[in-house]
């Protein structure tokens, strides 16, 4: 396979890279602000890792550390961090900075880097808030900036929008984002089909699909892992056993089965949030608190190992820091196996290498053949059984206690 040249912009544990290396793509240079995230790409890989402020890295730098003049990049790839466009910040408040927000600033680093290398193709990745209809003035700021890039330099960049669920891809997580692809020649991309679907009650599926891979399939044979780190603890560890698996605090709300301890989504979705053995994992979080799932069906956190694996890294890919540190990295990053994909669907749509349009992943794990009962739930215990009563279901976006306060306050 013919090796094309990739630079990477907010690196991150390595996600995205370690998928388009598994498609032929070489990863030239890094740029990652995070300590640990630049300490995990060095022991992992040999790549050129410049650790800092994207902001403070100059076109030079980066362009000389990756060895390769303006225009011979092959790809430009990187997800500026997400915060400003995330779906959370409508629930609480019923709106987010978004541009605003100082942190949205990481879409002028992309951009400027775009027009310094001026690579064959770019893809860009990003949470679905980003083009949220109605919302979406982030992808309307890209265009127009992507136009000003072509015309001042003779380009012919497009823009298109990939709204995929790395879960129809064969990976067995649920996890929603927004990809953003364009070539220089401004060459056409087009959608994508997925791969794997839901299966139906009759326990079918599209006859063109495979079903979904499941949270058993990728760390099953992990599950008896009993490291004192992954013991929950806090007000709620002890309600947790309560819940059935692949369910949340909403099992014990008036509209659940279970005892009517909460409003309904008066709570974060991944409060007390649990994997199910029959269903992909629910999407893994960066700094969950100590009650924030999704946890594992055996009622404990999730390692290190089995975080990775349902993020579809390589085996053997090691992340470094303790456990939340390593919950931080991989929650951050992009399924490595969709990334995988999308660098084969660029060789093959973008670069002319049409024998990669339906290359198999090598990244997805093993579907196994054996899957174990669902665990069997606890009752709730004593301490929580004064939570019992009438509790008022969330009004709405934008109103619930938070908001109040907040708008009390100005």
């Amino acid at each position: 396979m013919n090796v094309s040249s990739t630079i990477s912009l907010f690196t991150g544990a390595g996600g995205l890279d370690l998928g388009l290396e598994a498609a032929g793509f070489e990863t030239r240079a890094a740029v990652e602000f995070d300590a640990t995230c630049a300490r995990t790409l060095r022991h992992n890989r040999a790549w050129k890792v410049i650790e800092g402020d994207v902001h403070g890295v100059t076109n030079k730098v980066l362009l000389s550390t990756a060895n390769l003049k303006e225009g011979e990049a092959d790809l430009l790839a990187g997800g500026p961090p997400c915060q400003p466009f995330s779906k959370s910040g409508y629930w609480s408040s019923g709106d987010s900075k978004r541009l605003d927000d100082p942190r949205a600033t990481t879409l002028d680093a992309y951009l400027r880097f775009l027009e310094a290398a001026k690579p064959r193709a770019f893809l860009l990745e990003n949470v679905s808030g980003l083009a949220y209809r109605g919302k979406s003035e982030g992808l309307e700021y890209l265009q127009r900036s992507i136009d000003s890039i072509n015309r001042r330099n003779g380009l012919e960049y497009g823009v298109e929008v990939l709204r995929l669920n790395a879960a129809h891809f064969g990976v067995p997580q649920i996890r929603e984002r927004v990809i953003i692809v364009g070539s220089r020649e401004g060459k056409t991309f087009g959608q994508i089909s997925p791969t794997h679907g839901e299966v139906t009650d009759s326990g079918q599926t599209d006859s063109l699909l495979l079903p979904l891979m499941t949270a058993w399939d990728a760390i099953g044979d992990l599950e008896d892992d009993d490291s004192p780190e992954l013991v929950m603890k806090g007000k709620w560890a002890d309600l947790l056993p309560s819940v059935p698996e692949g369910l949340n605090y909403l099992y014990h709300t008036e509209r659940g089965d279970g005892l009517p301890l909460f409003g309904w989504r008066r709570r974060f979705w991944n409060f007390l949030l649990k994997l199910s053995k029959d269903l992909p994992s629910w999407t893994l979080t960066a700094q969950p608190g100590p009650a924030t799932g999704p946890f594992h069906w055996k009622n404990r956190h999730l390692s290190a190992r089995e975080l990775a694996r349902l993020q579809t890294f390589p085996e053997g890919y090691q992340i470094l820091g303790n456990r939340a540190s390593a919950q931080k990295q991989v929650g951050n990053a992009v399924p490595s196996a969709l990334a995988e994909m999308l660098g084969y669907q660029i060789r093959a749509r973008f670069f002319g290498e049409k024998k990669f349009a339906a290359t198999p992943l090598t990244l997805l794990p093993t579907r196994k053949r054996k899957r174990p009962a669902a665990e069997q739930t606890q009752a709730v215990p004593r301490k929580y059984l004064s939570l019992q009563g009438n509790h008022e279901a969330h009004p709405g976006t934008g109103l619930g206690y938070g908001a109040v306060r907040r708008l009390n306050v100005a």
